[in-house]
């Protein structure tokens, strides 16, 4: 059985590919996206936009919507509890010329659940059926809703918010195979995901939760039946994820990325950073970034430690270029292994 499909159809509009590329806050800025891009996934996604922001018109807010000619197709998403305002918001992600908006409702961080928004819409599934009718009154793109498997273990909503949201008129669900309690800890229960598969008649399910290699992209199909994947943490580090999992469904290969590959990589992004970022900005950025594509490789802790303290970029191209890449490790880890789970976190 065949899980890639090329080409992919979302709503009214047909993608290259059902692997999805997720918004990730703090992360999938224009650099980051600049190297998930060239990998050819199916859907990217700019970071989260708060709606109250969007309609007041704040510059910081429309600079995270930031893309480029060739991140199309990309998707615009916006978080928030207000219906009232969520046609007029998902009217400016489509006028800003993004190809599909969609309905954070899986964040679960405090700052964002506190008014009402991200996971804590979990609690109230019928808004959700609301703002999403809204948004697909208002727009000719594709609306899609991502949300979490519920708010914790005793309110699994998976099922009900996909049948709601298919009423509404969304093109896809995707679920995130925790819940809100869990934040990111312990593994993604893809059981929940196939729940709301089970619970669909026509709206598209993707699955989201510990995708991390092609072999766990093969486990989610599986055992969910979903229609599509979205990458999340898993490109964090690794943007050629989307082309590992492409060659692993059309060739059956595994492809082996060498500690050069991951030089080369960092690198690149460094570059996309210092030419979208002041420089002040570039460093903290680097410091993140570079944590990304080091937390697999055995032997580079000296070298992570060295980039958070670097004061110039001069002084980020000196650690990396004079590093001894070839003493690194980075041979993908058993997932069981709990150097492999820690090395998830910086």
């Amino acid at each position: 059985m065949s899980f890639l499909k090329k080409p992919f159809k979302l709503g009214s509009i047909e993608l290259p590919s059902n692997v999805l590329c997720a918004p990730l806050a703090g992360c999938s800025d224009v650099p980051f996206r600049r190297m998930t891009s060239r990998y050819k996934p199916g859907l990217i996604y700019t970071e989260m936009v708060k709606m109250d922001a969007l309609v007041r018109n704040d510059p910081h807010t429309f600079r995270m919507l930031d893309f480029e000619r060739s991140m199309h197709p990309i998707g615009g998403q916006i978080c928030g509890s207000k219906p009232e305002i969520a046609g007029a918001c998902a009217k400016i992600i489509e006028d800003l010329g993004f190809d599909v908006v969609d309905l954070n409702c899986g964040c679960p961080v405090d700052k964002v659940t506190k008014d009402g928004s991200g996971s804590a819409m979990l609690k109230m599934p019928q808004k959700i059926g609301e703002i999403i009718s809204n948004m697909v009154a208002a727009v000719k793109i594709p609306v899609t809703v991502k949300i979490r498997a519920g708010w914790d273990a005793n309110s699994i909503v998976s099922a009900e918010i996909t049948e709601i949201a298919e009423k509404a008129g969304a093109s896809a669900i995707c679920i995130h195979g925790r819940t809100r309690a869990q934040a990111y800890k312990g593994p993604a229960n893809w059981d929940y995901i196939s729940m709301a598969k089970k619970a669909a008649k026509n709206i598209k399910v993707i699955a989201n939760g510990d995708v991390f290699d092609p072999l766990s992209a093969k486990g989610i199909f599986e055992t969910t039946g979903c229609d599509a994947i979205l990458l999340a943490r898993g490109t964090m580090g690794q943007p050629w994820l989307i082309e590992d999992i492409y060659r692993f469904f059309e060739e059956g290969t595994l492809p082996q990325r060498t500690s050069f590959d991951y030089k080369s990589a960092l690198l690149d992004h460094i570059t996309h950073i210092i030419s979208y970022q002041p420089e002040r900005k570039a460093l903290l950025d680097i410091r993140r970034v570079g944590c990304f594509y080091l937390k697999t490789g055995r032997g580079t802790k000296h070298l992570r430690e060295a980039l958070n303290k670097s004061a110039s970029i001069e002084e980020v191209y000196f650690h990396i270029n004079n590093f001894a890449w070839e003493s690194a490790d980075f041979t993908p880890l058993p997932s069981s292994s709990p150097e492999a789970c820690e090395s998830l976190t910086c």
